[in-house]
């Protein structure tokens, strides 16, 4: 085991050095991490909640010595995290796992819901790559639509083009982002599609990138108790999220297709229904 993989494994202290609202039950606390400081677009941590819990989340963005996670509230540890404040401390292990890849002029970027976090930072860094980008965000209402002046004021700034769809039209396009993304696929042709959500969009996405001939790199979201492959809660097919992913490519896809969307691990590593 390398020095690297010893640190990374190691919990460290971790400051809050601020905390902004995102939408309704998301917030994205800024953290001044080393570590963090070094992670790439589609990496995640794992954060102890002081006396409630550890959890998973993602980067979404690095600027700097400054790297942030943005949270939604979904549980104990979640709601607990979205409860503290700046100078509070958490625990903070990782970055982990595989990351997205650049090589490609245009790129087709789409995100549901708290799954646009990882995105963030993957569309910042493709604009500074001079990819052509496209994102497409989706949610089911304006007031959960995520970093929406940030991505209005990227438009507007470089050459990136952003797509908003709502359920109930209250925003942009009314309907799924995979019904703009459809749409889409069938009028432009795109080098890469870069995805994250909740893992049924994920399947859509992902036969829509295969009909389409265009490559997919798809950020899978599971549950991880331990981020080392010990636990088996993440395991699709035969890969483990946590180790494996979480990013994986067009033919690591195909080979868990019969999987992708259709079920899951619960807590004790048992395959259910999605």
């Amino acid at each position: 085991m390398s020095g690297w993989h010893i640190d990374v494994n190691q919990i460290r202290a971790v400051k809050i050095q601020s905390v902004k609202p995102e939408s309704q039950g998301v917030k994205t606390f800024f953290l001044e991490d080393e570590l963090c400081s070094s992670a790439r677009p589609g990496q995640f941590v794992m954060v102890w909640i002081p006396g409630v819990d550890e959890i998973p989340l993602s980067l979404s963005s690095v600027r700097g010595k400054i790297s942030s996670i943005t949270v939604r509230e979904v549980g104990e540890a979640t709601h607990a995290l979205n409860n503290m404040r700046k100078d509070e401390v958490i625990g903070v292990r990782g970055p982990f796992g595989t990351h997205f890849t650049i090589a490609c002029k245009e790129a087709l970027v789409v995100g549901g819901g708290i799954g646009t976090a990882p995105l963030m930072m993957l569309t910042t860094t493709l604009l500074d790559a001079k990819v052509k980008t496209t994102l497409v965000e989706g949610a089911k209402t304006r007031s959960e639509l995520l970093f929406l002046d940030q991505l209005r004021d990227l438009a507007a700034k470089t050459r990136a083009e952003v797509v908003f769809t709502t359920d109930d039209g209250s925003y942009g396009i009314r309907g799924l982002a995979t019904d703009a993304v459809e749409k889409i696929l069938s009028s432009r042709k795109f080098d890469t599609v870069y995805a994250c959500g909740n893992e049924a969009m994920i399947r859509k996405v992902f036969l829509m990138a295969k009909e389409h001939d265009t490559p997919l790199q798809a950020s899978l979201e599971r549950i991880m108790l331990c981020a080392m492959g010990i636990c088996g809660s993440c395991v699709i097919g035969k890969y483990r999220v946590c180790k494996d992913g979480p990013v994986f490519d067009q033919t690591q896809l195909e080979e868990v297709e019969e999987e992708l969307g259709r079920f899951k691990r619960d807590f004790k590593g048992k395959r259910v229904p999605i």
